[in-house]
């Protein structure tokens, strides 16, 4: 079963989809993050869901669009709009669908905004898998914005970047990616839980990033061979999926 729905709360309206057997019968919630221009139809979140959900009994999987992507209304990405969606979403999965257990599943920005939040406030999940993290999210960004947007953005305006949707940026989201920057933060206490999913011919987030992060905060890495940072081969997105389904362990 597919199902979209809103979450209206705190001001904010996320605009979710779920995938399930039986909505009755819900024992733990996989919270899927997309990456920056992407949005909760992703193909790669579709694939991870359809396999997560079928012939595991009580699993659904959760996912939406953060601020500007997809269908949201909002106009300005802002980090701590994302980090208010995050939480919602997590809120909803326990009181409304009455999950027992949360696990997540982030992409690119995605894994980025997973990874701020587990640094910020109390870890809500069991185990959390991602996917060619944008660990370094300024500098990711900052790599696929060319000069001339560059020198608007300097300028005080916002320019326009993605890819399934364009999404306004401004300095004043480049502010807070410089400000949070998880290279210069810990993840030992909750090392145990994590597990990261990379590429070798990442072409958006570098693989070394990875490398580094998952040294610094002994963290396992599985290294996927020639995969792109879409992992566009469907062999190769089977095998990461597979990873992540077994990491998970249900």
């Amino acid at each position: 079963m597919e199902k979209y729905f809103d979450i209206n709360e705190a001001g904010a309206s996320v605009r979710c989809k779920l995938y399930c057997t039986d909505a009755r019968s819900i024992e733990r919630v996989i919270v899927c993050c997309h990456g920056f221009g992407g949005s909760k139809d992703s193909r790669g979140i579709q694939m991870f869901a359809q396999r997560a959900v079928t012939k595991r009994k009580g699993t659904a999987v959760v996912t939406f669009d953060w601020p500007c992507h997809g269908n949201d209304g909002r106009k300005n990405l802002l980090l701590e709009d994302c980090d208010l969606y995050l939480g919602i979403v997590c809120n909803y999965a326990r009181e409304a669908l009455g999950a027992e257990e949360l696990y997540a599943y982030g992409t690119s920005f995605g894994g980025y905004l997973l990874l701020k939040y587990l640094s910020e406030h109390e870890n809500p999940f069991r185990k959390v898998a991602l996917r060619c993290p944008a660990v370094d999210m300024y500098d990711a960004l900052m790599g696929i914005i060319d000069e001339d947007k560059r020198s608007k953005l300097a300028a005080g305006k916002t320019v326009l970047v993605g890819f399934d949707r364009e999404v306004k940026v401004s300095s004043a989201l480049l502010d807070g990616l410089r400000s949070a920057d998880l290279r210069q933060r810990s993840f030992f206490d909750c090392a145990d839980d994590l597990m990261v999913v990379h590429g070798t011919a990442d072409e958006i987030v570098d693989y070394s990033s990875s490398v580094t992060f998952c040294d610094d905060n002994v963290i396992p890495l599985v290294t996927v061979e020639g995969a792109d940072h879409i992992f566009h081969d469907p062999k190769k997105m089977d095998m990461a999926i597979a990873r992540i389904i077994d990491f998970f362990g249900f």
